[in-house]
């Protein structure tokens, strides 16, 4: 695993090496405890963010729930979305400025929460007019991510392969199956097991995927996604063009006790968003 310790400044000039050779790097202790309490706190909050969740089905009777917006804004998240210690690492891998593209909640409840089936993050973002790659995930662990709860799987290396052709898979998009199978027997499959505070940093071409959650314990992740700063969507779309990000101190996390102020956040109505098929209500 192509993994990294925060606390270690040293060890962090090889991070762009290993993230092009692999695809993603794991980055852990990235926040502290305090951080992760405010941000725990933020996502609990029944008038934050998460009081524009929805639900995807996953097949198997199964749901996902996510709260999907664009604008980090002032509250904890946008704190977050908006630190130097995240975006500064993400301008080293993609290699320049870059833009806040969307962020998430992605909440696995104990016990049925559902999967995620193999694909890659710009199977969905070419559809939404993206002309290049030149984009990624940051995925932190709120709650620990483990195999039984539903952590992500990636195959190391599999985002050298180009875009892969995506098509729906209950309200999800899914690669290529058959294209799937025979990666699978090419490239290493890597669980990514996460700590509270750790987060994974992958390319937006890299094949991944999750299990469902077959424990008692919910997993949460907040995901956010960036673009280089020249990467405007081709089509119409809410989110999908450069606006600078105006970087904060990491201390800012911490400091903010904003969860319910969403001001200048813009969040999806998922009915609207032609990659993915809303659970009825």
């Amino acid at each position: 695993m192509a993994e990294f310790d925060f606390k270690n400044s040293d060890a962090l000039d090889d991070i762009k090496t290993k993230y092009d050779e692999h695809g993603y790097i794991v980055m852990r202790n990235i926040f502290n405890k305090a951080e992760i309490s405010r941000i725990r706190s933020a996502f609990g909050n029944p008038n934050g963010v998460m009081k524009h969740q929805y639900k995807i089905p996953s097949g198997g009777g199964r749901d996902i729930t996510l709260s999907l917006w664009n604008n980090p804004g002032d509250d904890v998240t946008g704190m977050v979305a908006r630190s130097e210690k995240i975006v500064n690492i993400c301008e080293n891998l993609l290699g320049g400025e870059l833009f806040h593209f969307h962020a998430k909640a992605i909440l696995k409840e104990p016990s049925v929460g559902g999967q995620f089936v193999w694909h890659q993050d710009y199977g969905y973002w070419y559809k939404q007019g993206f002309p290049y790659p030149d984009m990624m995930t940051v995925s932190i662990a709120v709650d620990e991510n483990t195999k039984e709860n539903g952590c992500l799987q990636v195959l190391r290396g599999s985002h050298k392969c180009g875009r892969l052709d995506h098509g729906f898979y209950e309200g999800e998009q899914m690669a290529d199956p058959a294209r799937i199978s025979k990666l699978k027997e090419k490239l290493q499959l890597e669980y990514i097991e996460l700590n509270q505070g750790d987060a994974v940093f992958f390319h937006s071409n890299l094949l991944h995927s999750s299990g469902n959650n077959t424990s008692s314990k919910q997993r949460l992740a907040y995901a956010i996604a960036y673009s280089a700063a020249y990467n405007d969507a081709l089509a119409k779309h809410p989110f999908a063009y450069y606006n600078p990000i105006q970087k904060v101190a990491d201390s800012a996390i911490a400091e903010c006790e904003n969860e319910e102020d969403l001001t200048g956040k813009v969040f999806l109505n998922p009915k609207n968003d032609v990659t993915v098929r809303v659970k009825p209500e």
